[in-house]
């Protein structure tokens, strides 16, 4: 079972219908944590809970299990295909029909060269191993379809029904075989150019703050589906000074945030810290290679970590009597590491000590093996 594919399938379908993920865990009376760390895939909802999601979303629980939708016309629009591609083949059998055999005799010859070729210089090794076999199986094709093509597979049958049948299997399968090649070329092509056209967005504009964070639905760097910015006050306080902001957005495949803000809350200090402290401080130690201790000089008031997506906090110099500044922090990223170097965006007085989210980042691993 592949939960990321689960997580995106429940993602669809809560976008489908046009609701929030806190509309959603309202819905099943379930926390909003609960409902974003479905559609992450990190966890998945308790099974009591699968058929009243399934039929709130009026789909099957095996879609939701599978992560996709069935559709029961498939077997249908596949047969009237073949029967079609049958009778196409049937007209035109006589003009290509010695180009076909040639072909064919000529692609069992090489899958036969391919297949000495890689037996003599066989090492033990996985990969060629892999090679091999699949090169078999490629010259067990090809003499199906040269028996085909050269009428000897009609010859040994002599049962029109079977021969007609086989003829279907084969043309159906080559059709299925094509498709899907051609839609992984295509998917292929479609995430190598969004991959080199994604840019780094970096923002100082302090006034573009309510703008992104906890709203901009209709902004490309938007924050607002995520609840770990809970940590980052909803408004900047008008009695607020700030002092320093930095929005980074990097998003080749989904979206990536490195964020530090620093205001002077001024008179609102206390009232700020009341909020900071109701929300807690989450247990962060190892994770990301972290060693559980805050950054040199401060101390963490309000932190949101998670194994998946990574950290949000909010920090006060320590021993700094009349102190009324308050640090925010938001590094989030998916799928274990960050495409940037977090040195590049982010002060290094702020960073968690070990936080570690490169591409061979020893906690990515740890979970990619788990």
């Amino acid at each position: 079972m592949d939960q990321k594919k689960t997580g995106q399938f429940l993602k669809m379908l809560r976008n489908e219908k046009k609701l929030t993920q806190e509309q959603l865990a309202k819905q099943f009376n379930v926390s909003n944590r609960s409902v974003s760390r479905w559609e992450t895939g990190t966890n998945l909802p308790d099974i009591s809970l699968l058929v009243e999601i399934a039929d709130f979303y009026d789909v099957d629980v095996r879609e939701i299990i599978d992560g996709e939708r069935k559709s029961e016309m498939m077997d249908k629009e596949i047969k009237e295909v073949a029967d079609k591609m049958a009778t196409y083949a049937g007209n035109e059998k006589s003009k290509l029909l010695r180009v076909i055999q040639v072909a064919s005799i000529a692609g069992v010859v090489i899958t036969i060269i391919a297949l000495v070729l890689q037996t003599l210089s066989y090492e033990p090794d996985l990969k060629r191993a892999l090679a091999v076999f699949a090169t078999f199986v490629g010259f067990v094709i090809m003499c199906i379809i040269t028996l085909y093509v050269t009428g000897v597979l009609q010859k040994i049958s002599k049962n029109r029904k079977a021969v007609k049948a086989i003829k279907v299997t084969t043309i159906v399968l080559l059709a299925v075989v094509t498709h899907y090649v051609l839609f992984m070329i295509f998917g292929f092509a479609i995430m190598y150019a969004i991959f080199t056209n994604a840019k780094v967005e970096v923002s100082t504009n302090i006034n573009e703050y309510n703008q992104y964070i906890h709203s901009g639905k209709n902004n490309e760097y938007a924050m607002g589906d995520y609840e770990m910015f809970d940590v980052f006050p909803d408004k900047i306080p008008s009695n607020a000074e700030v002092t320093e902001y930095q929005l980074t957005y990097y998003n080749p495949w989904d979206g990536q945030y490195i964020v530090y803000m620093t205001l002077d809350h001024k008179d609102g200090f206390e009232e700020e810290i009341g909020r900071l402290t109701a929300i807690g401080v989450d247990d962060f130690k190892d994770i990301y290679t972290v060693t559980g201790k805050e950054p040199d000089g401060y101390d963490i008031v309000a932190m949101d970590s998670d194994d998946y997506n990574g950290f949000v906090y909010a920090m006060v110099p320590e021993n700094s009597d009349g102190n009324t500044k308050i640090t925010y922090v938001a590094i989030v990223f998916c799928n274990y590491s960050l495409d940037l170097d977090v040195h590049d965006y982010m002060k290094d007085e702020y960073l968690l000590p070990g936080f570690d989210a490169s591409e061979d980042n020893p906690y990515r691993k740890e979970m990619m093996g788990e």
